[in-house]
């Protein structure tokens, strides 16, 4: 989408009216996102825990330059790209359940990642659960991958954590941002709304300012970005909302370390290091806007994000979101999403959400709604 058609496709996704074109821009953008983040996650996957010493001993002085085998084959996904979908599921129920008159997306999106917590509790699908959806019955989404640990215990019971009140309040790992590109593709909404509802879905799992900060930073970015902005400026845009919130010092030095490293000299493993190894919301975040930035293409910024010796699978989803983001599906390279697992299921939900913000005026409503879509996505 140019720069020219912002303003016409932002005030289309507010009154519902998008042109072909627009719908098929925002289409692309949106696969290219959520495909692009299980890219960068499933090169990571391998070599998460692995220093940068030991990638390159193993995997010769290039590093990861090609998916590894991880948790049984090549192409796997984490917790990462796991969460993420869930999180598009909570944005279309959300927007489903808006006609019954209950608006509150925060408590869509934690009864969306209670259902995550039950595939890493549960053997596999309770048939018996109609009110589940579709995506909570795809069997492969059953799998531990190394889920983290405050993910797993703020989702641990029916009580959801708020910025009041928030789960982990110590907590400012990267299990937030890696899950929250998703709320930054609501082109419709006004971002100051999208990086409040980033950071109050974020604060369910990791209460430190800097956990939840850093998710809404991320958001706001994808949100520029998903609009047609420049890079740059979506994260200056970000910088600006970040400092109107306490404890925004440590997510707004990161965004800056990352800026600033573009401007020091060609991209290396080592200058990736010098931003942090990504265990934290905003170490992972810079890490991977910065490999954004830098990058030639997709495959060369995914394949920088993912060696470092650190969390190289959030910090290439984190990559890969921007990246997807900014230049559509068809810029991702077409042989690693040949043996990408889930792609099927990953195309499906962005297809739906997409179609849910474009036309969802069309699928449901007060008076009449498609019995297909609200069995895909109940209203429970």
């Amino acid at each position: 989408m140019g720069r020219g058609n912002v303003v016409t496709a932002t005030a289309s996704a507010a009154t519902g009216v998008w042109g072909r074109a627009e719908q098929q821009d925002f289409r692309s953008r949106v696969r290219g996102c959520l495909l692009g983040g299980a890219l960068g996650d499933a090169l990571g996957a391998a070599v998460e825990f692995s220093s940068l010493a030991d990638i390159r001993a193993e995997h010769g002085p290039e590093g990861v330059t090609d998916f590894l085998p991880a948790y049984g084959r090549r192409g796997r996904v984490t917790d990462d790209t796991q969460m993420t979908l869930f999180t598009v599921d909570g944005l279309i129920r959300a927007q489903v359940r808006r006609d019954t008159g209950a608006w509150h997306p925060p408590t869509d999106i934690h009864a969306a990642y209670r259902r995550w917590y039950a595939t890493q509790r549960d053997w596999g699908p309770d048939e018996r659960r109609k009110d589940a959806g579709w995506l909570a019955r795809e069997e492969w989404l059953y799998a531990q991958r190394a889920p983290g640990r405050a993910c797993l215990t703020g989702l641990a019971d029916e009580t959801m954590g708020t910025l009041d009140s928030p789960k982990n309040p110590d907590s400012k790992g990267c299990g937030a941002v890696m899950r929250s590109a998703p709320f930054g593709l609501l082109v419709g909404w006004e971002p100051q709304l999208v990086f409040q509802l980033a950071i109050e879905c974020a604060a369910q799992t990791h209460g430190h300012p800097t956990g939840y900060l850093s998710a809404g930073a991320f958001a706001l970015i994808v949100h520029g970005l998903a609009r047609g902005d420049a890079l740059d400026g979506a994260v200056q845009r970000a910088l600006a909302h970040l400092a109107t919130r306490p404890g925004h010092e440590e997510t707004t030095d990161a965004l800056r370390y990352a800026l600033g490293a573009v401007r020091q000299g060609l991209p290396t493993p080592e200058r990736v290091a010098s931003l942090g190894e990504g265990w934290t919301g905003d170490e992972a975040l810079a890490i991977g806007l910065y490999c954004a930035l830098v990058a030639e293409d997709v495959h060369h910024g995914l394949l920088l994000a993912v060696n470092h010796g650190g969390d190289s699978d959030s910090t290439a989803a984190v990559c890969g979101n921007i990246l997807g983001t900014l230049h559509g599906e068809t810029a991702l390279p077409p042989a690693w999403l040949a043996e990408l697992e889930g792609r099927g299921t990953i195309l499906e939900l962005a297809d739906d959400f997409a179609m849910e913000m474009t036309q969802g005026p069309a699928l449901h409503g007060p008076a009449a709604s498609a019995p297909a879509w609200l069995a895909r996505y109940p209203r429970s």
